[in-house]
């Protein structure tokens, strides 16, 4: 809890810092547990702003649909979100893009000494789902079973929860495997337990070999197109911290507070996984596997998931005039 309020009063003080006239301020809305917050500190370490052709105003929110939500209140210019949400608010009328921030995708755990080695071994098993029903991986989970036969919807018991509590049940052995998101699934690793499958190996099991970002900025395109210049400079300012935090240990060590674990080898392993989701290529190709993901989760979902459309949305993908 310290470090929380710690983050908060960072939040406050970073929001102040370089503020001036001349200078657009962007809004962006963050998660106090989410690897954003590690970056715009590392930003703050590094006085990144002092040169920058922004300001920069940081806005707490408690999960990512209260994210969504000061969006589209218009309490923040930028969240952290997927491109699946962004397609589907896009079909409402909206003018949401995205723009990519983190290719890792959680994965699927199991203990070290489990007999699950492979999909088919989970029938009749329970299975943590962070994220819900409607978790993207999760539904790509099914789409590699029914590939392989397997109908896991119906041949396992689900059990959903939040990552912490589903982290917790599998360590006491409440549930059998784990599908997690990235950070939570890095914590097990560390402490010695098994991942099966990464969300990229599932799509890649499902015949897409591109990297596709799960996560991105989102922001309205009526809103890029006005402060272009100063998103330039935000995007670039925030891709060098990540570097940073990748390339030197300092600078990962003065973050890592946040991360709430003195466990040497679990934030190894954060870092580890954290550096893997650097995106490294971003054009046509992935984007296009992005819209075949969409069509395979659009006819799993029954449209819960990405709304009546069947296709990816033009100007779900924003690109620089």
């Amino acid at each position: 809890m310290i470090f929380k309020i710690l983050l908060i009063l960072l939040f406050t003080l970073f929001s102040r810092l370089g503020v001036g006239a001349d200078k657009p301020t962007i809004r962006i809305g963050v998660l106090a547990s989410g690897t954003l917050a590690w970056e715009l500190a590392a930003i703050k370490n590094a006085n990144g702003l002092d040169n920058a052709g922004f300001n920069l105003e940081t806005v707490a929110i408690a999960n990512q649909q209260a994210g969504k939500v000061a969006l589209q209140a218009g309490s923040v210019d930028m969240i952290v979100s997927d491109w699946i949400w962004v397609s589907s608010m896009r079909a409402q009328g909206n003018d949401y893009t995205f723009y990519p921030y983190s290719a890792s995708a959680g994965g699927l755990l199991v203990p070290a000494d489990s007999g699950i080695n492979s999909l088919a071994d989970l029938q009749g098993k329970k299975l943590g789902i962070a994220g819900g029903e409607l978790d993207k991986n999760w539904s790509l989970l099914q789409a590699l079973g029914l590939q392989q036969g397997l109908d896991l919807n119906e041949s396992l018991e689900k059990v959903y929860g939040a990552p912490p509590l589903l982290n917790q049940q599998l360590s006491s052995r409440r549930i059998d495997a784990l599908l997690t998101y990235w950070q939570f699934a890095a914590r097990l690793e560390a402490q010695g337990y098994r991942q099966l499958m990464s969300g990229e190996d599932i799509i890649r099991a499902l015949g897409i070999s591109e990297t596709v970002p799960s996560l991105g900025y989102v922001f309205k395109q009526s809103w890029a197109d006005q402060h272009e210049t100063a998103l330039q400079a935000f995007l670039q300012t925030a891709q060098t911290a990540k570097d940073t935090l990748c390339d030197s240990d300092a600078a990962w060590q003065q973050v890592m507070k946040l991360a709430e674990t003195p466990d040497t080898a679990i934030q190894t392993q954060l870092k580890r996984r954290y550096c893997q989701g650097r995106v490294k290529q971003w054009g046509a190709a992935e984007q296009t596997a992005a819209g075949k993901i969409y069509q395979l989760l659009h006819r799993l979902s029954d449209n819960k998931l990405t709304g009546k459309t069947a296709q990816l949305q033009p100007g779900t993908f924003w690109s620089a005039h």
